[in-house]
């Protein structure tokens, strides 16, 4: 029997030449938090996923709460960019860079100066964070943010967005997930405000669905994904008795600007708590868009599952950094090369581009 995952699909108008999306993965290569010639190495070495989406890059000169991560808010990043996305294209592949703004999970010395620790309430992060002057560090109260840095939050992303498509990306992916500033608003542990934009599901909600209305009138509905992670626990987050209402008026709300797709992180095959299978089945039956499934697949199930048609896509994260040549191994059997998680973060070539 053939195997679906490497049959060529359909995107909105992008075709893809296999149906294995590259997740996006934090590497903190970014030297000056700029994209640069070892990263589009990186990217280009692994055009034969149907779809990339690149590590989280920031919006904002708040967002870049860790080392070495690269930003998307200025001319230069706009150029290193460019870089990227022409390796990747020549290599005959397809890229969206995912839109990360770390609000609280951050720290000042790892901020450019004259940009501060925000998040939707004054809650820090549980736990420390690395910074590359002073080690590991706590977690600093973030600055509760006032209607004027929402409303300046909210257009950055979309600014942002603009300039993905002058850096010749296929798309964006707004990074809803795993405790940064989008999630930080839709999650009870980090927002406890008693304002428009926090307390209901209908209140914590409408700041997602702000950035991806606005992202959506600047580059347009066909070119904006939003990856989310319900039942996530990362950088704090908690669940609540009202999860699966609140995505399930999320995903209503994305509906109404026809988002591409939407993209869940599962991370239970790592230890994370499971992701109710009601939630995923209610997202995959409201959700008009395409369905990105995640969490540790191999061939055999991503197979069954794009069969049993619970999603259109599958991504593939940690195979990725060790195997370039991912999309081959998987397809010929090969055995995967183990990754070496000590260079995960660090900068230069070894365990990143030397595979």
């Amino acid at each position: 029997m053939s195997s679906m995952l490497f049959t060529p699909t359909q995107l909105g108008n992008l075709p893809l030449k296999n149906r294995i999306v590259m997740a996006p993965l934090t590497r903190s290569r970014a030297i000056g938090n700029l994209p640069n010639a070892l990263m589009e190495e990186y990217y280009r070495l692994r055009a034969d996923a149907g779809l990339i989406i690149t590590e989280g890059t920031s919006p904002s000169p708040n967002g870049l709460g860790y080392p070495r991560i690269p930003g998307l808010f200025n001319e230069e990043q706009v150029q290193g960019w460019r870089r990227v996305t022409d390796g990747v294209h020549q290599a005959g592949g397809k890229i969206f860079v995912q839109l990360m703004h770390t609000g609280r999970v951050s720290h000042s010395s790892n901020l450019p100066l004259g940009a501060s620790v925000i998040a939707p309430s004054a809650i820090a992060v549980p736990g420390e964070t690395w910074t590359d002057s002073d080690g590991m560090q706590a977690h600093p109260v973030p600055r509760e943010m006032n209607e004027d840095d929402i409303a300046q939050s909210i257009a950055e992303y979309a600014a942002s967005a603009k300039l993905a498509m002058q850096a010749g990306f296929d798309g964006v992916e707004l990074h809803a997930a795993n405790g940064y500033l989008i999630d930080q608003f839709l999650n009870t542990a980090s927002n406890q405000r008693d304002d428009r934009w926090g307390g209901t599901v209908e209140n914590r909600i409408r700041f997602a669905t702000e950035v991806a209305k606005a992202t959506v009138a600047a580059i347009g509905a066909e070119h904006v994904g939003m990856r989310i992670s319900p039942y996530g626990v990362f950088n704090g987050q908690a669940p609540d008795a009202e999860m699966d209402v609140l995505y399930l008026r999320l995903i209503d709300a994305l509906n109404g600007l026809g988002l591409l797709y939407i993209h869940i992180v599962d991370h239970s095959a790592m230890g994370a708590p499971a992701v109710s299978p009601n939630l995923k089945a209610g997202i995959r039956a409201a959700f008009e868009g395409k369905y990105i499934l995640s969490g540790g697949y191999d061939v055999a199930r991503a197979d069954a599952d794009l069969g049993a048609q619970l999603g259109d896509l599958v991504a593939f994260g940690r195979p990725f950094i060790s195997n370039p040549d991912l999309v081959a191994k998987l397809k010929s059997g090969q055995e995967l090369v183990a990754p070496d998680f000590a260079t995960f973060y660090t900068p230069g070539e070894k365990g990143y581009t030397d595979y």
